[in-house]
């Protein structure tokens, strides 16, 4: 089953281009121990999913993307797609981009009132046509951001769209959270109004904070000026750690090549209701590639690092609070040494041995909230190929307390510019009006108390 893929804004297109290259670099990657047959065979899964042939050619014409740019200013969009057409692979297909002159000056009253509406006719129709193409479509990934204007107005106002063209479709959301200061001045009313939006029309938002990005290329990935390319780059390799093709495994089975994690299976797994839609992406390990190459991995500590990042909501393996302990009809989240109290998780194995590592410690009930049974709150995929030059890998996708702290900072500090209303102004010339604003916080404030509650 294929995925449609929209990159919305200047984050947006970038964090798409670097998805689409390492997803075909890790199909093509000659797994050893495994079979050329059992390679082929992935190969064409990762092809079905993210890419077509355009041509009849097909021996000497590169794959396509199966995506839709959307951006207010070419260049970003211009150098995403030089940048695919240099590798030889794979490219962007020359009709499925919108763009204008000018951008929506991070102001996000400004791309989902103005560009938005001008947009949706052009970028329904491509997207129509990348849905027709699919045999089978699983679903829609939007990648943008929240701080600027253009990935979070457009980006909001597109995704209400894609839900009523496509009310049967799952739609999820991709975020790049900003960093806490120093990127817009504006971008907690950005953040505020994007998210309440999203949450009405997405099946899930998947949640990256640019601070927690940024500690993890400093600190493990060892860079010491880090770019926006940098931090993409960990994007990108987490997304792709649960979005490459994997399968349902039991403890007993046999390696198998059969892999079924859709969009949609992993989304109904995750969000079983409707007021719970934040998910958070944790991996384990991800390190620079000098370092690799002086380090063995084991599936009891890489599961067990994980599970403590889990709990204890760490963002990365080093500074895990060992502390925090799991503990049975815990209060309010973050209460003393309190644990991260999830709905559900996935987890993603891939590499040696996979079929022999035990994975009984993520099925504790007191990990999970009561009203979800057990054995629905947990699901386990497996791929024995290695991931991304990592013999064994591990990722958690989770719907849990995790994003709570940030959504509630991030709602505080947009509540106290708007009671004196700075900035205001700008919103309302684009033809918001401060019930919006209203609605807005509500709406969050109780997406904050029902997490809180779990």
């Amino acid at each position: 089953m294929s995925i449609v893929t929209l990159q919305v804004g200047q984050c947006g297109n970038q964090i798409g281009g670097q998805l689409f290259s390492t997803i075909l670099e890790d199909a093509h990657a000659r797994a050893p121990n495994i079979s050329k047959s059992d390679n082929a065979a992935y190969a064409n899964e990762v092809q079905e999913r993210f890419f077509y042939q355009h041509d009849s050619d097909k021996d000497h014409t590169p794959l396509s993307a199966r995506a839709v740019m959307v951006d207010m200013e070419p260049k970003v969009i211009a150098q995403t797609m030089q940048d695919a057409k240099k590798t030889g692979k794979w490219r962007y297909p020359k009709d499925r981009q919108f763009c204008q002159k000018r951008g929506s000056g991070n102001n996000w009253a400004h791309g989902y009132c103005k560009h938005g509406p001008k947009a949706q006719e052009a970028v329904m129709d491509m997207v129509q046509k990348e849905a027709e193409r699919c045999d089978r479509l699983s679903g829609f990934l939007t990648f943008m951001s929240l701080a600027g204007g253009t990935g979070s107005g457009v980006g909001a106002y597109i995704t209400e769209c894609l839900r009523d063209s496509f009310p049967h479709s799952f739609i999820l959301n991709q975020v790049v959270w900003p960093y806490g200061t120093g990127e817009v001045i504006v971008q907690n009313y950005n953040a505020v109004l994007t998210l309440s939006h999203l949450y009405q029309s997405s099946d899930a938002l998947l949640i990256l904070e640019n601070d927690q990005l940024h500690r993890i290329c400093a600190q493990l990935m060892n860079i010491k000026n880090i770019s926006f390319r940098d931090i993409n780059r960990v994007i990108v390799h987490k997304l792709a750690s649960v979005l490459l093709p994997a399968k349902p495994q039991w403890p007993g089975d046999s390696p198998s090549y059969l892999c079924t994690n859709h969009l949609g299976e992993m989304l109904a797994s995750l969000v079983p209701h409707p007021e719970y839609k934040l998910l958070s992406l944790k991996n384990i390990p991800q390190m620079s590639e000098k370092s690799l190459a002086y380090s063995t991995f084991t599936w009891p500590g890489l599961l067990k690092h994980l599970r403590q990042m889990l709990i204890a909501d760490a963002a990365m393996e080093e500074g895990i609070n060992w502390q925090v302990r799991v503990r049975s009809g815990q209060g309010t989240r973050h209460h003393g040494n309190s644990h991260n109290k999830s709905i559900a998780n996935v987890l993603v194995l891939r590499g040696q041995d996979v079929n022999q590592a035990d994975t009984s410690a993520f099925r504790e009930p007191d990990l999970y909230t009561s009203w979800l049974p057990t054995d629905a709150a947990c699901s386990f995929w497996f791929q024995p190929r290695p991931f991304n030059l990592y013999e064994k890998s591990a990722s958690l996708l989770s719907n849990s307390q995790s994003p709570l702290v940030p959504l509630n900072t991030m709602v505080g500090k947009a509540w106290n510019m708007f009671a004196s209303r700075a900035y205001v102004h700008q919103y309302l010339r684009y033809g918001l009006n401060e019930e919006d604003f209203v609605d807005s916080f509500a709406g969050l404030e109780q997406i904050v108390a029902s997490y809180t509650e779990l």
